[in-house]
């Protein structure tokens, strides 16, 4: 027989005493935080006694836990430790049913009810015993407990609570008492509602937010929802609604700034009002109006902005204006508090976004700390806000093993789903309920959103239809609708390119699972991307793509990258070195691995490449350069929502071969949302030689509160290099005879800083070094290691909704192909005394694949040309992922400035983030330090290298084009793609003794196919002969 007490798997949202569910108001009624260290300790079972509840027994000999937080978390895991898990459960799949060993955990804490303003608490009136005693009804408030709990006061059972990222109110009036109370709860790790909160993060037990004991005073506000409006001609509008007894009037609304004050007598006298003056509130810019709401025993201040959302055919529009997000999926993840809220790192997080040109978060997959919701309303940022509801291990079916791909969906998935079970629609109401009842009053808010991924069914049905009466406004979400039947928006995750046009166009196409029917109808909603460009590692590729048919298609309103963050956990080896864990290194039985590590920024807050290309891409204001024959000129266009320019500067500088030569600052008019201005470009001196580039950037004019004056929020740059008729580079080496070549003699030769010994390089610049060998492999990134969608090399992408045909991973296929194991034989090498060549042929074991390489160095005074011709044989069939060389330096090689693309690293598919210019960068600056080690750095289409070792300038390398205009990247780094692809974490690498230069004739895109679609067919790099022209010199 079961040990697990009923209301463990019982389907509720809880019993007892539970509160109607209200908004998060800021409020002067009395309150007690409880926060701080309560007595602590962990059973096994789910059923250990409970003589603990009792305040006479004693709790001496229990360890402490703050609260807030997660036991396994920060306990060197004494209680046990955090899994991570994306779509399996992590226990036997049984609803309701949860296994007998199951975490639990015993809280308790006594705290003090004046007598005395009792330490700790806020609001009241002077006498702070009479505001609790007079009081008429004392409160008991949880924000955040995972999972199921039951609450004990002073002895007496007050009820049971779910809903982890979901406040509950207990009543607990005649049991407070003045004086010392006792709180008890126990806590458990998995119960029923584990199976509706299978989100993609870390399980994580415990009281995770603050538990509050609230007094509410007679003739008290016990709910307060200010619901606005804005329209161009008529202004703002204020429809309030006040919930509370008619002892609480007469009430008074004042909004000072904008001299309303009106008081209702009686609630009927409680009326919508218009309200002049008022400015719209945006993400652009955030108005806020300070409001207070007064009764006869209470005063609320919100702060209120005015903003109308509404759907008109297929466009969601906010004040009467289409709205794009610009968003990201964002968890509560703090690599050392888990899900607790911590202000300053939530406010750092949001202000970091919008540096970002971030304007929107879904909150992935419930709502947050309310304090979030304060700080987007005031930082501004669109919120799509989501309940707390996910079911996803469900869609696996019972036949599943696990090892199945993507493709392979079982008949019978989302068989014992909740989402379509009667049983559990009471749960999944009050979910909605609470969500919205907490959150209703932010103006940031401009969607609900019923969960993810949790299959479709009557429950999700009932949620909807719930809003829809309660909060007609704003339009409801949900991705897994996918035939509109209950929602709003038309919504999908990691659409392809094409389907995306698609779904955008006024095209017959069928839409994926609809019916010719239901695509014509989804094809009149606002469709919008929940999660796309999945930022797993090195990516997402692509973005560009996807945002230039949200320029193109009205109906597309943009999207939300997966995700904001890495979910690193701060942990540390045996011997003390520290790093961010992932799935399976915490000992997980089941788990996910680094599929948690898929952010934007990495887990101490660095933003990514990949953030820094989607801020380039998503830029509100983006250039169009133009050269005529009268002139040359500038098109200046503003995508923001509603806000035109007024807020930023434009200003320029031009750069010679990476060397200012000019600057200043562009005449530009206002520029109102949506619209263009041209401009006439400065006169630049070009000069006679050299290449020269014109950069105009939009910054900042003052100081915000996500950003200092004259931050860089979009940035265009131009080659004006072709309007002197540049002559094309060209190599002076290029004009000598043919010469005959002989076999290479023994003995040391000397071409310029480069020493040979066999015909093999030993030396350059005075430094030992390996000759250069073909570099074909690249540690795969998770999206070469993954492979969610399909893939595009056999087929292109027309099949499966442009998703490509399922394949392999292109990391599994390089190491089938062997890519990370070729080996050299030298077929010969020549010189005629200026010269050295020599001929090799690549090819791994067990295959007959091969790769010719030719090399050639010619001395010319101190510097040495070295010219490589690559070519594949016949057999090839494999998209690669580079074709280039790697030279071995030494150890001592450790800073690189170059000319050429940058600042940061730039593939293919990700290119708009990188500009012409001169940069320098430490060696380990040069790369991204992903949680999985993986290739990262390189950077594309460089002219000059040079290489400082032990601090002192070394060697140059120079990059002439090829025959076809191309000029190579470049990577530098302390490991080789080998050695990286053979480490979990950064700190399994081996300890280096050297530096590895690789220069790549060509690099394969970047995708998102670890949960998105593969890299674009125009990025994907085929077998191809390739050739290789660097000039070398000593420093």
């Amino acid at each position: 027989m079961s040990s697990t007490p009923d209301y463990v798997t019982a389907i509720t949202p809880g019993t007892g005493r539970r509160a109607a569910a209200r908004s998060w108001l800021h409020t002067d009624a009395p309150s007690l935080d409880l926060s701080g260290e309560w007595a602590f300790r962990l059973l096994p079972h789910a059923a250990g006694d409970t003589a603990f509840v009792d305040p006479a027994t004693s709790v001496d000999d229990w360890e402490s836990m703050a609260v807030p937080s997660h036991w396994v978390l920060g306990h060197d895991g004494r209680y046990g430790s955090p899994i991570y898990t994306n779509v399996q459960f992590p226990f036997p799949v049984d609803p309701p049913f949860v296994p007998d060993a199951n975490p639990t955990g015993d809280y308790r804490r006594d705290f003090e009810i004046p007598g005395g303003q009792p330490e700790g608490a806020a609001g009241g009136s002077a006498d702070g015993a009479d505001a609790w005693t007079a009081a008429a009804t004392h409160l008991l408030r949880f924000d955040g407990v995972e999972s199921t709990y039951k609450v004990w006061l002073n002895g007496v059972e007050i009820g049971t609570g779910a809903g982890s990222r979901l406040a509950q109110e207990f009543d607990v009036t005649g049991v407070l008492r003045p004086g010392r109370n006792t709180l008890a709860v126990r806590v458990h790790q998995w119960s029923a509602a584990s199976y509706v909160e299978d989100q993609d993060q870390w399980w994580l037990p415990g009281i995770f937010r603050e538990v509050t004991v609230v007094a509410r005073p007679v003739g008290g506000l016990d709910d307060v929802w200010l619901r606005t409006g804005w329209s161009e001609r008529d202004g703002g509008s204020l429809d309030p609604e006040i919930r509370a007894d008619e002892s609480a009037f007469p009430v008074r609304l004042t909004i000072a700034e904008l001299g309303v004050d009106v008081t209702w007598a009686s609630p009927a006298e409680v009326v919508p009002l218009s309200v002049e003056g008022a400015e719209p509130w945006s993400a652009e810019s955030p108005r806020l109006y300070e409001t207070t709401v007064t009764s006869v025993g209470e005063t609320v201040t919100q702060r209120v902005g005015f903003r109308t959302v509404r759907i008109d055919g297929d466009l969601l529009l906010v004040n009467d204006r289409r709205l794009v997000f610009h968003g990201m999926n964002r968890h509560e993840s703090h690599p050392d508090r888990g899900r607790v809220f911590d202000e300053q790192h939530a406010r750092d997080d949001l202000a970091r976004m919008k540096r970002f040109n971030v304007n929107a978060i879904r909150t992935s997959h419930y709502p947050p700390h309310p304090r979030l919701l304060d700080l987007c309303d005031e930082l501004g940022l669109w919120v799509v806000l989501e309940c707390d509801l996910e079911t996803h291990g469900f869609e696996r079916g019972a036949s599943q093993n696990g090892l199945e791909g993507w493709w392979d969906r079982p008949a019978d998935a989302w068989v014992d789903n909740p989402s379509d079970d009667p049983r559990w629609r009471d749960v999944y109401v009050d979910r909605m309920e609470r969500t919205v009842e907490r959150d209703k009053n932010h103006a940031s808010i401009v969607i609900w959103s019923l969960g993810n991924e949790a299959g479709t069914g009557t429950n999700l049905a009932a949620m909807s239809a719930w809003v829809h009466d309660r909060d007609p406004e704003r339009p409801v979400h949900y991705e897994g609708d996918r035939t509109g039947s209950y929602t709003d928006v038309y919504s999908r995750m990691y659409s392809s390119i094409p389907e995306t046009e698609s779904i955008g166009s006024d095209t017959t196409e069928l839409i994926q699972g609809a019916t010719a029917a239901e695509s014509a109808r989804l094809r009149q909603r606002p469709f919008l991307l929940c999660e796309y460009v999945h930022a797993m590692g090195n990516g997402p590729g692509a973005i560009d793509q996807y945002e230039d048919l949200v320029d193109r298609y009205p109906r597309l309103h943009g999207g939300f990258v997966w995700e904001w963050r890495d979910h690193g956990i701060r942990t540390r080896t045996a011997d003390g070195t520290d790093f961010f864990g992932y799935g399976g290194d915490f000992g997980e039985v089941v788990h996910d691995g680094n599929f948690v590590m898929d952010g934007m920024i990495l887990s101490d807050e660095t933003p990514t490449p990949g953030l820094h290309e989607y801020a380039a891409v998503v830029a509100p204001f983006r250039f169009a350069f133009s050269v005529e024959s009268e002139g040359s000129g500038l098109t200046i266009s503003n995508h923001r929502h509603s806000r035109p320019s007024d807020d930023v500067r434009f200003v320029w500088h031009a750069e010679v071969d990476g060397v200012e030569v000019a600057s200043g600052a562009l005449e530009v008019p206002s520029i109102a949302a949506g619209s263009s201005v041209a401009v006439p470009l400065p006169t630049v001196d070009v000069g006679a030689d050299g290449e020269t580039w014109l950069t105009v950037e939009a910054v900042t004019s003052a100081d915000a509160a996500w950003a200092p004056a004259g931050h860089v929020v979009a940035a265009g740059q131009h080659d004006l290099t072709p309007l002197r008729s540049a002559r094309p580079l060209r190599s002076t080496f290029g004009s000598r005879p043919a010469r005959s070549l002989q076999a290479l003699p023994a003995g040391v030769h000397r071409l310029g800083p480069a020493v040979f010994e066999g015909g093999e390089l030993v030396e350059l610049a005075g430094r030992p070094v390996a000759d250069p060998t073909l570099a074909l492999f690249r540690a795969p990134t998770d999206n070469d290691s993954l492979s969610h969608a399909g893939q595009y090399d056999s087929a292109g992408v027309t099949p499966n909704f442009g998703t490509g045909e399922p394949g392999f991973a292109l990391g599994l296929l390089w190491e089938a192909a062997g890519l990370d194991r070729m080996t050299r034989r030298i077929l010969r090498s020549e010189s005629d005394g200026t010269s050295v060549r020599q001929l090799a042929r690549y090819a791994a074991a067990a295959s007959r694949h091969s790769v010719s390489v030719e090399t050639t160095w010619e001395a010319s005074g101190d510097d040495v040309l070295l010219s490589v011709a690559i070519a594949f044989s016949s057999r090839w069939d494999l998209i690669l992922p580079r074709i280039g060389m790697r030279l071995d330096l030494p150890g001592a090689v450790d800073e690189a400035s170059w000319f050429g693309t940058g600042p940061g690293e730039s593939y293919p598919d990700s290119m708009r983030a990188a500009r012409v210019g001169r940069f320098a960068a430490g060696i380990d600056e040069l790369s991204a330090q992903y949680a999985r080690p993986q290739e990262t750095g390189h950077r594309s289409a460089f002219r000059s290298l040079d290489l400082a070792a032990e601090g002192s300038p070394w060697l140059r390398v120079a990059a002439l084009a090829d025959e076809a205009g191309r000029r190579p990247g470049f990577t530098l780094s302390r490991h080789t793609a080998e050695e990286i692809a053979g480490a979990a974490h950064p700190h399994e690498l081996p300890t280096s003794t050297g530096t590895h230069l690789y220069v790549d004739a060509a690099q394969n895109g970047l995708g998102s196919r670890a949960c998105g679609v593969d890299v674009w067919p125009e990025f994907a790099l085929r077998p191809e002969a390739r050739a290789l022209r660097l000039v070398l010199s000593a420093l």
